[in-house]
């Protein structure tokens, strides 16, 4: 589907949070998805996989997720110096601030005519992270989560350990986690103890390791695996079709 962009501000608690709409372009109504960055905010490589999956007719809402710390449109680099800025601020951002944050986008897009008022979540790295916390919101019925990062070790926002791990029981929606087995964020260890407890709660879930390293899915780099970055998207976009569109 052809689909069309714009940047609204929504407001939250803690100031207006610029967030980019990919919307396709047909008049209809839509399943809203949130889908959460990298710790670099709205580059390249996240854009285009906002507009992929938005391709297969979906609405998908990219917030700045550092919007309270960083002026509006900021986007950090691929590079030292922007990791260790992204990294700072994962730490200082409130984790109640991500949640009022799915709360602020949820009720713009309740609001919106083509929003069908079925939602979802995605996120890469931090970003998946957000996109499994963001599951824990009753409204969102399926999640994909990559490689999310502080899940297991609790290390996000200023209080930590952060307690998206103690909370697993409530996520009440579909859940799709997808990982590297290379990935040095996310060990063996790490992962496992997630498994093990979305399998103690007895959540709906599906979990899938690639032999890839961190990132596999930016499109930028050494570490982009075009191969198994196609496979994932389509895995996704049926998961999102099959409970979102039904």
């Amino acid at each position: 589907m052809n689909i069309v962009s714009q940047t609204v501000s929504i407001p939250t608690p803690t100031g207006n949070m610029d967030t980019a709409i990919l919307s396709p372009k047909d008049p209809g109504k839509y399943p809203a998805l949130i889908l959460y960055s990298e710790i670099f905010q709205l580059t390249g490589p996240i854009m285009r996989s906002a507009a992929i999956i938005a391709g297969h007719g979906f609405i998908v809402a990219v917030p700045e997720v550092y919007h309270e710390h960083l002026d509006a449109g900021t986007v950090l680099g691929y590079d030292d110096a922007g990791k260790t800025i992204g990294n700072d601020l994962k730490n200082k951002t409130r984790i109640e601030s991500y949640d009022e944050g799915v709360e602020a986008i949820i009720s713009y897009m309740s609001t919106q005519e083509n929003c069908s008022q079925k939602f979802g979540s995605v996120g890469f790295c931090l970003g998946g992270h957000l996109a499994f916390r963001a599951a824990l919101n009753p409204k969102i019925e399926a999640c994909a989560s990559f490689y999310g990062t502080d899940i297991h070790s609790g290390t996000l926002g200023t209080e930590q350990p952060c307690n998206t791990f103690a909370r697993i029981n409530e996520i009440q929606g579909e859940l799709m986690m997808l990982w590297g087995r290379q990935d040095p964020h996310i060990p063996t260890e790490g992962r496992q103890k997630i498994y093990n407890e979305l399998c103690k709660q007895e959540r709906n879930f599906t979990w899938h390791e690639f032999n890839a390293v961190h990132a596999f899915m930016r499109d930028e780099g050494e570490r982009y695996n075009p191969a198994l970055a196609n496979t994932c998207y389509n895995m996704v976009v049926d998961m999102f079709t099959r409970v979102l569109k039904n």
